[in-house]
């Protein structure tokens, strides 16, 4: 459906919204303020004004969310395919640094990062992904592909709807195409020269964590000569790599068997053995116990749960059982092993996920030695005034 052509509404902000955005960052909260402005529908354009009435910028509406306004610009904005395109040609000049290799698969806009606050495009092959983290930008998807018809000349797009309440989410996480050829089933997609099995279409992730790719390289040189566990492991993506990497075994733990049988089919494509390698279906907290009354020891553990767990009753969060995790993998490494740690939870930035690993290290009367950290790879850029698009936390440390 076309994006309509809402004429702005005027809206007055409070004080601490009005110093935000004087920061640079590119939310409006819900608060007294939002509760008092003019009712609009959900993607319509209002202008931003402190009490004094002072323009302070043009922002997408979101009536009803805790995120009720995300700022496009500073000044007046035509939301229309040559505004976006601009913001298409600017994604693509800032990526002009990194090194992707051989990929194919990459973040092409950022959302917040690349001015596009709640849109995120990928690309995997010939196709490409729009996800949309706000129901605000519906009445603009078709204005957002033909932006992406022009500048991108894709063999299709397709969109998925990101609610922030992932547990319950349904049928919403199915790819919808909006224009172009459907995608070839199975979608195959070279990561740094590896390849790995992707869907667009069902699910709500596609089977490769793309912020991922250059730890994932890292992860790679690493793992030669070594005894890897991988837990929480989804489709087995740093288990490739690690195998790829020269590993003498990896063992690969994930709770769902459908996921486990995706990583297996991701070893075949690399030319890898599956059957030279360990996959174990079960909770990975359950496992770790058996491990250990088993006396299995490893040389590298890497550990990359959700940010909360379906099992065991929803027991694990981040800062919940991140430490536990630590506790009960520090008791498979010898010393000098290597513990690699990930968490993507916005909410949890690095000093307090290092106190995390800092308590599960003194639970299992252990040392641990930080000797590198890292985030997501340079094509999930995020502004300085945007704290929250600093997420990705990976963290490796040696075991004393």
């Amino acid at each position: 459906m076309p994006a309509k052509n809402l004429k702005p509404l005027r809206c007055i902000v409070g004080p601490e919204t009005v110093r935000m955005l004087q920061l640079g960052h590119p939310w409006v909260i819900a608060d007294r303020y939002t509760a008092r402005w003019p009712r609009g529908e959900c993607g319509a354009l209002v202008d931003l004004a402190d009490e004094g009435g002072q323009f302070l910028g043009t922002a997408l509406l979101d009536p009803g969310a805790r995120v009720v306004a995300r700022l496009l610009g500073a000044g007046p904005v035509s939301l229309d395919a040559g505004w976006i395109g601009s913001r298409l040609v600017a994604a693509a000049e800032l990526r002009r640094w990194l090194d992707l290799g051989d990929s194919t698969a990459w973040r092409l806009v950022n959302g917040e990062g690349d001015g596009l606050p709640g849109l995120t495009i990928d690309r995997y092959g010939e196709h490409l992904l729009v996800q949309y983290y706000t129901r605000a930008w519906e009445p603009h998807l078709a204005t957002v592909v033909r932006a992406l018809v022009d500048c991108c000349r894709p063999r299709g797009v397709y969109a998925k709807f990101r609610p922030q309440q992932t547990r319950t989410v349904g049928t919403e996480a199915t790819g919808r195409l909006l224009a172009g050829t459907r995608v070839p089933e199975p979608l195959t997609v070279v990561e740094h020269g590896l390849h790995y099995r992707v869907d667009l279409v069902n699910d709500l992730h596609t089977g490769l964590f793309l912020d991922q790719r250059d730890n994932r390289r890292a992860f790679r040189d690493l793992s030669a000569g070594q005894r890897v566990l991988n837990l929480f492991a989804y489709t087995g993506a740093f288990s490739v790599a690690a195998a790829a990497g020269g590993a003498v075994q990896v063992t690969t733990i994930d709770v769902a068997p459908r996921y486990l049988d995706r990583a297996r089919e991701n070893f075949r494509l690399n030319d890898l053995d599956p059957g030279a390698h360990e996959f174990i279906a079960g909770d990975c907290f359950a496992e770790l116990e058996k491990l250990a009354r088993n006396g299995r020891r490893f040389d590298v553990v890497l550990m990359d749960p959700p940010s909360f767990s379906t099992t065991r009753d929803s027991r694990f969060t981040t800062s919940g059982g991140t430490a536990e995790l630590v506790q009960r993998a520090l008791g498979l490494l010898p010393p000098g092993g290597l513990l690699v740690t990930s968490s993507n939870h916005q909410k949890v930035d690095l000093a307090d996920y290092l106190k995390e690993l800092r308590r599960g290290a003194l639970a299992a009367g252990r040392e641990l030695r930080v000797i590198g950290t890292a985030g997501q790879g340079g094509d999930f850029p995020y502004p300085v005034t945007f704290p929250e698009g600093r997420y990705l936390k990976y963290v490796v440390s040696v075991a004393g």
